[in-house]
């Protein structure tokens, strides 16, 4: 199964500055062992913070590595930094303007994900052309199941684009997500609380 891990700086311990550096640590063990994507998601900070984030970020993806970075919500920053591409909330942006801003700006390899809660978000997406979708949540933060979460899971993972199961995802669970179908798994605490070679190696 692919994997994407979606970066939460405040859940780390320590002060804002030793959360910084564990989130940045966090996105280079990712790439040096593969997960496929990182989502930087940090929605608190400024457009300049975020930038400069992104930028360091990109710099711990080692030339040559398959792991691509997805910016939250903002296509400028992606564009600015050089991420591989952005992951749009279900509201706001269309995964075709974002990708229309990204061919005007002579980046037509750019990557578009979208997050989706419902099986009509999961058809617009593809409508719009979105590389994938992450869906959830499937299981609550404490792993239990999330009302009708892997039928509905297993409904979204029948249309035709790839599915990223997230909500509540744990090494034990996983198994019930691929079994849906779902292309891959996306996650914050299955990342930022365990090593990263273990999870990959559950998922195995």
């Amino acid at each position: 199964m692919k994997l994407c891990y979606i970066t939460d700086r405040h859940l780390f311990p320590g002060s804002p500055e030793d959360q910084r550096r564990c989130v940045l640590a966090k996105i280079a063990e990712c790439a040096a062992v593969g997960v496929d994507y990182i989502q930087l998601r940090e929605k608190d900070l400024s457009g300049r913070e975020l930038y400069r984030l992104a930028e360091e970020a990109m710099r711990l993806i080692p030339a040559g590595a398959h792991t691509r970075l997805l910016i939250n919500s903002r296509v400028d920053i992606a564009l600015a930094s050089g991420a591989h591409g952005v992951h749009l909330p279900a509201s706001g942006l269309g995964a075709r303007d974002a990708r229309a801003i990204f061919e005007r700006a002579g980046k037509r390899d750019a990557l578009v994900a979208v997050s989706t809660h419902s099986i009509e978000e999961v058809l617009d997406a593809r409508e719009q052309a979105a590389d994938f979708v992450v869906f959830g949540p499937v299981f609550e933060k404490n792993a239990e199941l999330a009302v009708s979460g892997l039928a509905k899971l297993a409904e979204a993972c029948g249309i035709s684009i790839p599915v990223f199961a997230l909500g509540g995802i744990t090494a034990e669970n996983a198994g019930l997500c691929r079994e849906q179908g779902a292309a891959g798994i996306a996650g914050i605490r299955l990342f930022q609380r365990n090593c990263v070679m273990d999870v990959l190696d559950a998922m195995r």
